[in-house]
């Protein structure tokens, strides 16, 4: 951390120059004088000055009209630029006679909230200046800056030129950081002068009050610091009661602490102008003299003109180098954005190839964080210590752009990875879904020379308060920074923010398009459910006329057939009743998609005794079959029917598909501890770590559309907007139910499939048939209590089939 990272960090204790009200400092100094007037142009407020200079006392002046001192035509002057509002302060020459003959004035009119200021600084010059002298004082000078290739030459020309102009000893331009401490970026002085490019100033140097004043009042002349400063009569306004508001005038005085400061660089006369970049403070162009120094009006003019035409110049004449870096930042955004926009795997598309997401804002490290997934790019801090920031930001950072160049100033931890992490840019996608990009620099040591101490600027007092005072020296100061990296530049962090806005337009663009799509798939869902159910129904009657045919064919004219004759009538007797079983399958599917849900709070206890009960009944070895309830189950909210047929097939299933000698079926539940039945350690260790397996192999990280092997009828499409997560939910989820065997098991690549309308693992002949559509009926009836149902199985072993209803 540099000196004016810590000395701006206490900078809100300070108890004294920077809650100085400067700007009303109720007095001017006395290089001329000052008229406070009433809207009427009524003399309220002078300084006390004006016998030295206008000939008449305080208390002669006070109550008069402005006519009272100056001509009709000076006064109608004065009223028509206040009525035009022309700009904030406008300049005439203005004459009045005295006791000693006639005076001649620059006179300066502003106004303020409540008074017309009226400033007049004696001249020797009665007209003012014409307009062809003002263009060929400022004409040079313009045309060598223009002259000038790059940010640094054009800055040191404009510091030659603005001496040239003022013959001031020391000129420098002064530029501000992002911390508000600045350095002399440019220097033109005498000879025999020590000095100050390239030094630093902290922050504290130029407090809030006078930053806003610089940033309002474009030139402020101090000819004399000794000088002695002048009251105003009254000190307040008789109207408001309150004090002269002098921000923009020109005469307003200076404090002690600004005396002092100047002092010990060695300062007596002091002209500063302003620079403004996009509405802010970007820099100040600061004229040193060792002696009392008196310009015109008319050249002090000149500079203010010169600063305008600085402050436009600045955003055009940045180095080569900075203008050629923009153009690759640029370019880079424009492929980069093109290439996320057109791809499937959103995070592939951000992270190959690496170099590519650290380009974008000249990183070293990145981290892709999608909700609790991680991926690291580069050279970065471990996960835990990212996921710590990430929570870290959450806490303390409410914006959705965080940037720092020292993250151990504001997080203290960062120091043990200051190396890969010393500076840091969090672009926060989504709060809500937890979707964050960041950069990471390393730590970069630095040596800052400063223009003396710093640190002398704070004394602590007695009572533990702050104060500011100035620096005694002002001589080359050595200091080493650390854990502080490279800064993020302008163009960097908008680089980052533009890379923000596309992801949330390529998301919202993909989303309008699911939309359209998902409004498609409804209206094939109502046309797909009531065309199979049409069809089922209508077919079953021609099916049914083929079978009672083929069955009279059988049952009267066997005596006509040959052996072949029968052979083929029994085939179509078996294919029809296979069939028949087929459209009921198909039938009872459609039924569900139209179906509405009957919820009751039902004890599954007793709801599981009646399948038992049915299956043993209709099970030829009911006396082999082992059914095992390691704990009662639950009472839940379920349509009974729908959940007794669930049970049905999967009891039934687990018997049908065995080769065991002793079969046996576990049902059970995983409950909100995670406790699941009769289960060890080890078992529910196996379980997650092959659920992670799955998670892994089967996550989808992108937007593509998983519309692939339709059944019948379609589900409704939900829109991928976040990330796709794996069908296995968390064992710690409220309640998951379970049916567990010790049967042939599933193929890991049919894991998914046997889900499938009429999918069969086997032929016909095999484990008593069937037409593949218990599990496809058992997954829609769970989809419409808003569950998932999926397998878990080792080939030979057995399988368990797991389901929840929410």
């Amino acid at each position: 951390m540099s000196q004016s990272e810590d000395i701006a960090a206490q900078t809100p204790s300070l108890t004294n120059h920077d809650r100085q009200p400067i700007h009303i400092p109720g007095s001017i100094q006395p290089h001329g004088v000052l008229l406070a007037l009433s809207n009427d142009l009524e003399i309220v407020q002078v300084s006390s000055n004006t016998q030295e200079y206008l000939g008449k006392a305080p208390e002669d002046l006070l109550s008069q009209p402005l006519s009272y001192l100056l001509d009709a035509r000076q006064v109608e002057a004065i009223k028509q630029g206040l009525v035009k509002k022309f700009s904030s302060t406008n300049a005439l020459k203005v004459s009045i006679m005295t006791a000693s003959g006639e005076r001649y004035f620059d006179g300066i009119v502003h106004r303020t909230e409540d008074a017309v200021i009226l400033e007049l600084e004696p001249t020797e010059f009665r007209f003012e200046l014409s307009f062809a002298s003002f263009q060929s004082l400022a004409d040079e000078a313009i045309a060598k800056m223009q002259n000038t290739s790059n940010l640094a030459e054009f800055l040191h020309v404009v510091a030659e030129q603005i001496r040239e102009i003022t013959e001031f000893d020391r000129v420098m331009v002064y530029q501000f950081d992002h911390n508000k401490a600045g350095s002399v970026v440019a220097e033109a002085k005498r000879e025999d002068l020590s000095p100050y490019l390239e030094l630093h100033y902290p922050a504290t140097d130029i407090p809030e009050q006078a930053r806003e004043l610089y940033t309002r009042c474009l030139l402020r002349f101090i000819p004399d610091l000794q000088a002695q400063r002048v009251k105003l009569v009254p000190i307040e306004n008789p109207t408001t009661h309150q004090p002269l508001d002098l921000s923009l005038s020109i005469l307003r005085s200076f404090d002690d602490c600004c005396v002092e400061y100047h002092q010990n660089m060695g300062v007596t006369a002091l002209l500063v102008i302003s620079l403004i970049q996009e509405q802010q403070l970007w820099g100040l162009i600061a004229c040193h003299h060792q002696t009392v120094k008196h310009i015109s009006y008319e050249t002090r003019n000149i500079c203010k003109f010169l600063g305008r035409i600085v402050s436009l110049e600045l955003t055009h004449k940045v180095t080569q180098s900075e203008l050629d870096y923009k153009v690759k930042l640029q370019s880079l955004q424009s492929e980069f954005i093109k290439s996320i926009s057109q791809v499937d795997n959103f995070i592939d598309a951000l992270i190959k190839p690496e170099i590519r997401l650290l380009d974008l804002v000249g990183a070293t490290g990145a981290a892709v964080c999608l909700d609790n997934e991680i991926t690291l790019v580069g050279v970065t801090p471990d996960i835990q210590q990212v996921q710590a920031i990430i929570e870290w930001t959450n806490s303390q950072v409410s914006e959705n752009l965080f940037v720092t160049d020292s993250l151990a100033k504001r997080y203290p931890e960062a120091v043990a990875y200051k190396d890969t992490a010393s500076g840091l840019l969090l672009l926060r996608i989504s709060q809500v879904l937890r979707y964050y990009i960041i950069w990471f620099r390393p730590e970069v040591i630095q040596t800052v020379h400063w223009a003396g101490n710093p640190n002398e600027s704070i004394q602590v007092q007695a009572d533990g308060s702050l104060t500011l005072s100035p620096r005694k020296s002002f001589e080359n100061w050595q200091e080493t920074v650390q854990l502080t990296s490279l800064p993020w530049q302008q163009c960097e962090v908008d680089s980052a923010l533009a890379l923000k806005n596309a992801i949330v337009g390529i998301v919202l663009s993909k989303a309008d398009e699911l939309a359209k799509i998902n409004l498609e798939l409804e209206r094939s869902n109502r046309e797909l459910a009531s065309f199979a159910y049409a069809a089922s129904h209508d077919l079953k009657e021609p099916l049914r006329g083929i079978y009672n045919f083929s069955t009279v064919l059988l049952e009267d004219y066997a005596q006509v057939l040959d052996d072949d004759g029968i052979e083929c009538l029994e085939t179509v007797v078996s294919l029809a009743m296979r069939m028949e079983t087929l459209i009921n399958a198909l039938l009872r599917l459609s039924q569900l998609g139209q179906a509405q849900l009957r919820l009751q709070t039902i004890d599954l206890n007793e709801l599981l005794n009646q399948v038992i009960d049915v299956f043993r009944a209709s099970y030829n070895n009911c006396e082999l079959a082992d059914i095992r309830i390691p704990r009662p189950l639950p009472t839940i909210q379920c349509d009974p029917v729908l959940v007794n047929e669930v049970f049905s097939n999967l009891i039934s299933n687990a018997f049908k598909y065995t080769d065991k000698a002793q079969p046996w079926v576990e049902i059970g539940y995983i409950g909100e501890a995670g406790e699941m039945g009769r289960w060890g350690d080890g078992e529910m260790r196996e379980m997650r770590e092959m659920r992670e397996m799955r998670e892994m192999r089967g996550r989808i990280t992108n937007t593509q559309l998983p519309i692939t092997n339709y059944q019948l009828p379609i589900t409704n499409y939900q829109l991928p907007i976040t990330n796709y997560q794996s069908p296995i939910p968390n064992p710690q989820s409220p309640i998951t139910f379970y049916v567990r065997d010790n049967g042939i098991g599933v193929p890991e690549h049919h894991m998914e499939t046997i889900f499938r309308l009429f999918k069969r693992l086997h032929s016909q002949e095999k484990y008593g048939g069937g037409t593949g559509a218990g599990l496809a009926i058992a997954k829609k009836i769970i989809e419409l209590h808003s569950g998932r149902i999926w397998v878990e199985s080792t080939v030979g072993v057995g399988s368990t089939f797991y389901f929840t209803l929410e």
